[in-house]
C-alpha cells in the first residue's frame, strides 16, 4: 500500500471528497482524514452508537451525511466544528427499528438525499427540512440495503434483502421496474453507471451483475427511422397510459412467488393496521387520535 491510516476503532464506511485530498470514515465517530497526515484532522461525535455509513455531497462538497445504528441521520459541515442537525426515526414496530442502511445524495439537487431503510422503504429528505420527507419509495418486502442516484438525478436504484433490484422515478412512490434472477441472492450494493444506461448490483452469491437501466432499450447503433419509430412508441405509451387496459400492460411484471406472497401478506397487514386506526378514530373523542401523514409519521424529532 502507498499509505496506511490507523484508527482507534473499526471502520464501517469510507468516502472521499470530490476535489480535495481528504476522506471521511465512520465507526464509533466520523473522522475526517488528510492524505498527508496520519491522524484525523477533524472528529465529529453525536451520541455513542455506531455510525454505519458516511457520504459526501458531490455538489455541495463541504457537506456530508451519516447514518447510525440508533436510527439517526446526522448532517455535518466541514466548515463548522460541530454537526449541523440530527434526525431520529421511530421504530415501525416494537422489535423492528427503522435503521438506515445507506445514503445517496442527488447530484442535480444538492439539498436532497435518499435514505435506504430497514422498514422496506426509502425516504427522500430535503436537508433544509428534515422533519418532513419529500417522498417515500415503497414496494420492497424486506430491508433495503443500498441505494444510488442516476447521474441525471431523475431516478434511483435500490437493492434489497428480498433478492430484488428496483428502479424508481424520484417523483413517484412506486417502482417502474423490478429485476431479479433465480440464482441471485440478497443484494448488498447497487450503482448507476456514469452514462445512466446501466445498473450494477452485488449480491452475496459472489456475483456482480450488469443490468440495462431501461429493460427494453436497444443496445448498439440506431438509425434515424428506427429512432423515430421508438420515440413515437414512447409518446403513444405516455399519451394513453391512463387507460385501464394500457395501464395494466405497462405495470405488469413477472415477480418471484416468494416476493409476490410476501407483498400480499404485507398489503393485508397494512390494510388491517389502517382499518384499526380508523376504528380507533371513529370510536374516540374528536381530536384524540389525529391523522398522521405518511411522510411525517416515522420521524420522532430533529435536533440542531
Amino acid at each position: 500500500p502507498v499509505n496506511t491510516f490507523v484508527g482507534k476503532n473499526a471502520f464501517s464506511g469510507v468516502d472521499h471528497h470530490r476535489r480535495d485530498p481528504i476522506f471521511a470514515t465512520s465507526g464509533s465517530q466520523v473522522d475526517i482524514w488528510d492524505l498527508e497526515r496520519s491522524e484525523p484532522v477533524t472528529t465529529f461525535e453525536w451520541g455513542s452508537d455506531t455510525i454505519n455509513t458516511v457520504k459526501f455531497n458531490q455538489s455541495e462538497v463541504n457537506v456530508l451525511a451519516s447514518c447510525g445504528s440508533d436510527r439517526t441521520i446526522i448532517l455535518y459541515d466541514l466548515r463548522s466544528a460541530s454537526p449541523l442537525a440530527k434526525q431520529i426515526m421511530e421504530a415501525s414496530q416494537p422489535m423492528q427499528p427503522m435503521r438506515t442502511n445507506a445514503i445517496a445524495w442527488n447530484p442535480r439537487e444538492p439539498f436532497n438525499f435518499v435514505a435506504a431503510n430497514e422498514d422496506h422503504n426509502c425516504y427522500m429528505f430535503d436537508m433544509r427540512r428534515l422533519d418532513n420527507a419529500v417522498n417515500v419509495f415503497k414496494d420492497h418486502v424486506s430491508a433495503v440495503m443500498d441505494v444510488d442516484f442516476s447521474p441525471t438525478g431523475e431516478e434511483i436504484v435500490t437493492g434489497s434483502y428480498d433478492r430484488s433490484l428496483r428502479i424508481f422515478n424520484v417523483r413517484q412512490g412506486h417502482s417502474r421496474d423490478i429485476y431479479h434472477t433465480k440464482r441471485m441472492q440478497r443484494i448488498f450494493c447497487v450503482k448507476y453507471s456514469m452514462d445512466s444506461k446501466y445498473v450494477l448490483s452485488g449480491s452475496d452469491d459472489g456475483n456482480i451483475r450488469l443490468w440495462k437501466a431501461v429493460a427494453s432499450e436497444k443496445i448498439g447503433p440506431v438509425d434515424t427511422r428506427e429512432r423515430t419509430h421508438l420515440e413515437y412508441q414512447e409518446k403513444l405509451k405516455d399519451r394513453y397510459r391512463h387507460l385501464p387496459q394500457v395501464k395494466k400492460v405497462l405495470k405488469h411484471r413477472l415477480v418471484p412467488k416468494v416476493i409476490s406472497t410476501a407483498g400480499k401478506t404485507k398489503r393485508i397487514m397494512l390494510e388491517s393496521r389502517k382499518r384499526k386506526e380508523e376504528n380507533e378514530r371513529r370510536h374516540s373523542r374528536p381530536g384524540t387520535v389525529p391523522h398522521k401523514a405518511e411522510r411525517k409519521k416515522h420521524i420522532i424529532a430533529v435536533e440542531k
